[in-house]
């Protein structure tokens, strides 16, 4: 199933590499050993949960997050070129990510799904977020959306 985003990758990898773009194939590379990684250790649990696309997104958002921190710490440390590094592989992943959402977006998806759900107070919040991650895993930023719920719920 999720075979598409990593034939995607591998493509691009192979561009990359005949274009000898070093940062491009480090960054691919750097993907597929993160993918491979959760591969093993979901062999490990004995049942069958080879990466669906909705958990390579997770996999990739984890990634862009991490990266996202190291570049505030390098700007913070007066480190601009460590900074742009960690942006421009930011840049490589996003693209195998799906459209992000606009907030508007994000408001209207929120609302659908509270509203769905029947939900009217706090305690259905894990309910509302457990749906839109199942919904929209990659497409929008949780932590966005997890204040839009506690707004509409509180």
């Amino acid at each position: 199933m999720g075979d598409g985003l990593r034939d995607k990758i591998n493509s691009e990898l192979k561009t990359a590499m005949k274009a000898k773009d070093k940062r491009r194939i480090s960054t691919l590379r750097l993907i597929n050993a993160a993918f491979k990684d959760r591969d093993i250790q979901n062999r490990g649990t004995g049942k069958d949960l080879s990466l669906d696309e909705a958990g390579m997104q997770a996999i990739l958002s984890k990634m862009i997050k991490q990266r996202r921190e190291s570049a505030e710490t390098y700007d913070k440390g007066g480190r601009p070129e460590l900074a742009e590094s960690e942006r421009l592989e930011i840049g490589i992943i996003e693209e195998f990510m799906p459209r992000q959402m606009s907030d508007d977006e994000v408001e209207a998806a929120v609302k659908a799904v509270v509203e769905e759900l029947g939900c009217d107070g706090l305690k259905d919040m894990g309910r509302v977020m457990g749906a839109l991650k199942e919904k929209f895993a990659g497409q929008m930023d949780m932590s966005k959306a997890s204040s839009m719920v506690k707004q509409l719920l509180g």
